[in-house]
């Protein structure tokens, strides 16, 4: 059975505060590229740009990212990678880049994205925001902004459903089966 974590509401506030604090945190968004991790960390990266651009009556370049041939299990997933290509409107050089993932667990995937990020550009900051904190990090890696921590076994999986691919918002925790 699912427990939901957050509503569609939730889901709203906390995009809502992250944005805020990314402008707070860079002092306006002067410089600033949000660039989403597939697949999900693309609806909340554009999510995120909206609303800045609600807040300060300014656009910021949003960009994807492919991080499929960085990743570090991909033995384990799959023998054919399905590269879908990264597109990053901008050059990234000396800008202030903040990954937008759904979900941090072990890190692994926000290391591949900094693999893949400086293949493409030398940023001057690299900023992590995700939706869900989950903890069990294998990796040194921290988030700069947090739509929620959300404390699991490893025995419970984090469910991001968005309503660009999904019909609704809702995170839910479900047991491994």
């Amino acid at each position: 059975m699912d427990k939901i974590i957050l509503d569609a509401e939730a889901i709203r506030r906390a995009l809502t505060r992250i944005s805020h604090e990314i402008i707070e945190r860079n002092k306006g968004v002067e410089g600033v590229v949000i660039v989403g991790i597939k697949t999900r960390g693309i609806y909340l990266a554009n999510r995120i740009a909206e609303k800045i651009q609600q807040f300060e009556n300014r656009s910021v370049p949003v960009g994807t990212l492919d991080i499929t041939l960085y990743r570090d299990d991909l033995v384990k997933k799959t023998e054919e990678p399905k590269l879908k290509g990264s597109d990053i409107p901008v050059d990234i050089t000396n800008k202030k880049v903040i990954l937008i993932d759904d979900v941090l667990y072990t890190g692994r995937t926000a290391r591949a994205a900094l693999d893949a990020l400086m293949d493409l550009g030398r940023p001057s900051v690299i900023q992590l925001a995700v939706l869900i904190d989950r903890g069990h990090r294998e990796l040194p890696i921290r988030p700069d902004y947090v739509g929620k921590n959300v404390p699991t076994s490893q025995e419970e999986l984090v469910a991001v459903q968005l309503t660009e691919i999904d019909g609704k918002d809702e995170v839910a925790i479900r047991h491994r089966t």
